[in-house]
């Protein structure tokens, strides 16, 4: 049992603890983008099907949304370091074997006898992808609810940055260093990031007092005092199973899955729809890509701001609203002003969208909110490794006119979110006893 004066040697603020985060998880999701830019080129060698393709640059989406779920909730015992850690030192050990193969190899030599080992390296890679329920849960205990808004928007919104700029960037390095040097330098990075992780980014202070034997109770009571509000119940698996009772976890799931996952999947696929459907470069493409993954990631921060000030329910109508006429304008497209502008809205009304259902994790799940930052990030993202094979499957079945036709998945997904938050806005209207009762009953 620790004296008062050695409990109360805390150190780090919610500032510090949010930006040693948002590095973490920049550096980690990276990965989204590991085989997008560079899957034509992949391609010229290896002779894939359109669905091969997809599942390609879908699978570091696999790795990074399930093990979200475990991992999101291990921070509901331990805080986010120990789980953010093991998961970057995975993504580096892959992205270690991937520059291994292409130095040992050659790109130019890549046949499919390479690509099950492919695709095993990019389920390592993928685990940086998964930092983020991990960070989630990090940050929000780091803040009061009223700023939770604010502090998770500037966290997912920075950190999704990492996809669309390295989608942008690896045309660029292609062209000076080749395939190999360029994930070497993203190794590189990538370790860089851990080591920043590591000394910028403490836990919240119940977690530090847990850790010096601080028993539970008093430990809440002192982070209390220094203006922490929420904090764990039970264990890893106590965190899942109290929010997998709660069934706006599962509607909240399906909102993530829509645009979070959808994220993901474009992120991952529109490099090789711009170069397939309009024949524009690899540059173009990466540019392309940039402007949605980046609009959709730095959307975030102003969208946690409008959750915070309008709710995050009014905040998800708006934001799906937007969506839905962007995936319209996608699937008809016919030219590439039509498609930029369809790109535009699907950024913004994924983005905001984003932003309003985590407002939304701590306020419904509030006494396990790494289990459900873990259920609503990992089967969230898990749209992330389902959607890119079946606009591939548009793509074998239509020819050409399927890259524009597939984009109608994203119509039929915005009008079931649609209905999703009109139930939960629904649910809210009824007596307080009878929500309790129907959780419970879940």
């Amino acid at each position: 049992m620790q004296s008062d004066d050695q409990a109360l040697s805390l150190h780090g603020t919610p500032n510090k603890g949010l930006i040693g985060a948002t590095i973490g998880f920049f550096v980690g999701f990276a990965a989204v983008s590991l085989f997008g830019p560079t899957a034509k080129l992949l391609d010229k060698t290896m002779m894939m099907t359109s669905v091969q393709l997809g599942l390609l640059v879908a699978m570091p989406n696999l790795s990074g949304s399930l093990l979200r779920i475990p991992f999101g909730a291990w921070v509901d015992t331990t805080g986010g370091r120990k789980p953010f850690l093991t998961l970057l030192i995975l993504s580096a050990i892959g992205m270690a074997g991937l520059s291994f193969l292409l130095y040992s190899v050659g790109a130019e030599n890549l046949t499919m006898t390479h690509y099950p080992l492919l695709l095993l390296l990019a389920l390592l890679c993928g685990c940086g992808i998964a930092t983020f329920s991990v960070g989630i849960g990090q940050v929000s205990y780091w803040f009061p609810k009223a700023k939770q808004g604010w502090a998770l928007g500037a966290y997912a919104g920075f950190g999704n940055i990492a996809p669309g700029l390295f989608s942008y960037l690896i045309p660029l390095l292609i062209g000076a260093l080749a395939l190999t040097g360029t994930y070497v330098v993203w190794l590189v990075i990538l370790l860089v990031g851990i080591g920043l992780y590591y000394a910028f980014a403490p836990n919240a202070y119940y977690f530090q007092l847990t850790a010096k034997n601080v028993l539970p109770e008093r430990a809440k009571a002192i982070a209390s005092q220094r203006g922490q509000e929420i904090f764990p119940q039970g264990g890893i698996l106590d965190g899942l199973v109290r929010a997998a009772k709660i069934w706006r976890t599962w509607a909240l799931v399906f909102l993530y899955f829509t645009t979070f996952g959808g994220f993901l999947a474009l992120t991952a696929w529109f490099p090789t729809y711009w170069q397939e459907y309009f024949s524009v470069p690899l540059a173009t493409a990466g540019a392309f890509t940039m402007l949605y993954s980046v609009g959709a990631s730095v959307i975030r921060v102003p969208g946690g701001i409008a959750s915070d000030r309008f709710g995050g329910i009014a905040t998800i109508i708006f934001s799906i609203s937007v969506m839905l006429v962007g995936a319209l304008l996608l699937t008809i497209s016919i030219s590439k002003a039509l498609a930029v502008t369809g790109l535009v809205l699907m950024a913004i009304g994924m983005g905001v969208n984003n932003a309003g259902v985590f407002k939304l994790v701590p306020h419904y799940i509030s006494e396990a909110v790494g289990g459900g930052a873990g259920w609503v990030g990992g089967l969230g993202a898990l749209g992330g490794f389902v959607i890119p094979p079946i606009l591939g499957y548009f793509v074998q079945a239509m020819g050409k006119i399927g890259y524009a036709r597939g984009f109608s998945v994203f119509i039929g997904l915005s009008i079931l979110s649609l209905l999703t938050v009109l139930l939960l806005k629904h649910s809210e209207r009824r007596p307080e006893s009878v929500a309790r009762l129907e959780e419970v009953e879940v």
